[in-house]
C-alpha cells in the first residue's frame, strides 16, 4: 500500500483521474503560469508566516525535500520533545502523510499538547480548505500527536501595511478544531478509496468538465484532452451562467458539441453564440451600436490600466491582492480625426500610485467622453486612488463620470463565430480588425504577462538594456489595447475616419 500524501488525497477528492495520473504518470503534468505563480505565492506568505508565529526566530524548520522523508519524520519526532515551533513537521498514518506548515507548543506550565495552522495565501477559507485541514488533523493524531487545536490562517485582504517590513496583522485565524476532530471516519474513507484508485492497473475512466477547473486548475488537463474526441464547436463556448438543468441535460447526456444544446435551456445570448456559430455568419446590430454612442461627441478619449498585485505587500498604504496601477495608455481622438497617445509607466520600484493619478489626470483632460473595455475595472482603480489622495479625489472621481463602458454594446448587438463565447477584447479584436493581433506583439501579449514583465523589470538582477526591453514591450503592449478600442468605437460608430 502506497503512503498517499495530503496534496494526493485532495487531488483525489477533485478528481480519481487526476490522483491515478500524479502516481503514474506524473511526466504528463503540465502546469499553468498562474499555478506555478501560486505556489511561489504560497511559499511567500509560508515565510512570512514563520516570523510572525516564531519572532525570536527558536524554531525548526524541516525540509523533507531535502533531507528525505524518512530523515524529516525522525526529526520531526524529536522536535517535539522540546517546547519549540516547527515548521513543516512531518507526519505519517493510516496509509497517508501531511506536512503541517506550524506547529506550536502549548505553554510550558501545561502538559505538553501541540496547535496546528495551516497557512494559506487566500482571503477567506473555502470549503476545499476545510477537507484540508481534515486531512492534516486525522494524520497527525493518527500518528499519535497530542494536538489541542487546529486553525487556518489566512490573508487578511482589509489590512493596510504600514511598511517598515512589518506584516503584524497580515494573518487572520479560523479555529476549526472541533470540525475537523469530527470528520476523521471520513479522511479514513477518503484514503482507503483513494489507494483502490492508485491500485488500479489502468487509467479511471472520466471526462473533462468543469471540475477541471474547480478548486484547482488541473495540471493534466491538456493531456487528458489529448485523450478524448475534441468538440468541433464545443458546447463550452455558450457564455455566462449556465441554468442548473442545463447543466444536468449536458452531464447526463455527455454533450460536447454546441449543435445539440437544447434551445429550450438557453438563455437569448447563448441561443445567438450557438445560432452564430453554427451558421458561421456574424451578428452585427450596427444601427443600434451607432445609436448607442451617438451621444458621446469629440474629443473622445479610450483608456486602459496594467495593474500588479501582491499577495504580500511591498509599498507602505497598500492592502494584500491589491490592484496596484502601474501602466496606463490614453488614446485621444480630436474633432479632427487626429489620433494622439498619452502613456505612463513606472519601472523605478517605487509606489507608482500618485504618480501614475496625477499623470491620468493630465492626460484624460477637463471633458469629453473616456472610453473603456469593462469598466469596472478602471473605475474600481480610480475610486480606489481616490481614496488614497485625498487632494486628488473630486478631480479622479469626476472621471469616473465621463467613463462609457464599450463592452457591455459589443456583448448586447456583435457576435462573430471566432468568438467561440467571449467578449474579451482579445476575442473580439480578431473578428473586427482582422489587420491587428496580440500575437504580433513582441514578448507581452496579455494581462499575466504584462505582470510578470513588470516584476522582472523591478528585479535587482535585470539588467539595464533587459529593463529597456521590457519597458519596450509593456508600452507597445498598452498601446494596443486603447489603439484597438478606437477601432472597436470606428465600427461601432460607423465613422469614416481613417485610423
Amino acid at each position: 500500500m502506497r503512503t498517499l500524501s495530503k496534496s494526493k488525497l485532495l487531488a483525489f477528492r477533485q478528481c480519481p483521474k487526476r490522483l491515478w495520473l500524479e502516481v503514474h504518470c506524473p511526466e504528463a503534468r503540465d502546469d499553468s503560469a498562474a499555478t506555478t505563480a501560486s505556489f511561489a505565492i504560497g511559499h511567500q506568505v509560508g515565510d512570512i508566516a514563520r516570523r510572525l508565529y516564531d519572532p525570536e526566530q527558536r524554531g525548526v524548520l524541516i525540509d523533507p525535500q531535502h533531507e528525505g522523508f524518512d530523515a524529516a519524520f525522525a526529526r520531526t519526532q524529536a522536535s517535539l520533545l522540546s517546547p519549540q515551533p516547527i515548521f513543516e513537521a512531518s507526519f505519517r498514518a493510516a496509509g497517508a502523510l501531511a506536512l503541517t506548515d506550524v506547529m506550536l507548543p502549548s505553554p510550558p506550565n501545561e502538559a505538553r499538547t501541540w496547535r496546528m495552522i495551516e497557512v494559506k495565501s487566500s482571503t477567506a477559507v473555502k470549503d476545499y480548505h476545510r477537507d484540508d485541514i481534515a486531512v492534516q488533523a486525522f494524520v497527525a493524531r493518527a500518528a499519535g500527536l497530542a494536538l489541542s487545536s487546529i486553525a487556518l490562517a489566512h490573508i487578511d485582504s482589509s489590512w493596510v501595511y504600514p511598511g517598515d517590513d512589518n506584516y503584524a496583522g497580515l494573518l487572520r485565524e479560523h479555529d476549526l478544531t472541533a470540525e475537523a476532530f469530527a470528520r476523521g471516519d471520513e479522511v479514513r474513507h477518503w484514503i482507503a478509496a483513494a489507494q483502490q484508485i492508485v491500485a488500479q492497473p489502468c487509467t479511471p475512466t472520466q471526462h473533462t468538465g468543469q471540475h477541471c477547473g474547480q478548486p484547482y486548475a488541473c495540471g493534466f488537463f491538456k493531456h487528458c484532452c489529448s485523450t478524448e474526441t475534441q468538440a468541433a464547436q464545443s458546447i463550452q463556448w455558450l457564455p455566462g451562467r449556465w441554468r442548473k438543468s442545463l447543466h444536468e441535460h449536458v452531464a447526463a447526456h455527455d454533450l460536447i458539441e454546441l449543435r445539440d444544446a437544447p434551445d429550450a435551456l438557453l438563455n437569448e445570448t447563448q441561443q445567438r453564440v450557438k445560432s452564430v456559430t453554427l451558421s458561421g455568419i456574424p451578428y452585427f446590430d450596427q444601427a443600434a451600436t451607432a445609436q448607442a454612442l451617438s451621444a458621446y461627441k469629440l474629443p473622445a478619449y479610450f483608456m486602459d490600466f496594467e495593474t500588479i498585485q501582491f499577495a504580500v505587500p511591498i509599498w507602505p498604504g497598500t492592502r494584500p491582492y491589491q490592484q496596484i496601477p502601474f501602466q496606463f495608455s490614453v488614446q485621444r481622438l480630436a474633432r479632427t480625426g487626429t489620433l494622439e497617445q498619452r502613456a505612463f509607466l513606472d519601472l523605478s520600484g517605487d509606489d507608482p500610485s500618485f504618480a501614475f493619478a496625477e499623470s491620468l489626470l493630465a492626460a484624460c483632460g477637463q471633458r469629453g467622453a473616456i472610453f473603456v473595455y469593462n469598466a469596472g475595472f478602471e473605475t474600481s482603480r480610480i475610486r480606489e486612488l481616490a481614496q488614497r489622495f485625498p487632494a486628488l479625489a473630486p478631480a479622479l472621481l469626476a472621471l469616473n463620470e465621463r467613463v462609457v463602458d464599450l463592452w457591455p454594446i459589443a456583448r448586447q448587438h456583435y457576435y462573430h463565430p471566432r468568438q467561440q463565447g467571449s467578449w474579451s477584447i482579445k476575442s473580439l479584436l480578431p473578428a473586427i480588425c482582422p489587420d491587428l493581433s496580440y500575437g504580433d506583439l513582441s514578448g507581452v501579449q496579455d494581462g499575466g504577462m504584462a505582470m510578470d514583465a513588470f516584476l522582472e523589470a523591478l528585479a535587482p538582477l535585470t539588467s539595464a538594456a533587459r529593463q529597456r526591453e521590457l519597458k519596450e514591450q509593456l508600452l507597445a503592449y498598452c498601446a494596443l489595447d486603447t489603439y484597438a478600442m478606437v477601432r472597436l468605437w470606428q465600427v461601432f460608430s460607423g465613422s469614416s475616419w481613417r485610423l
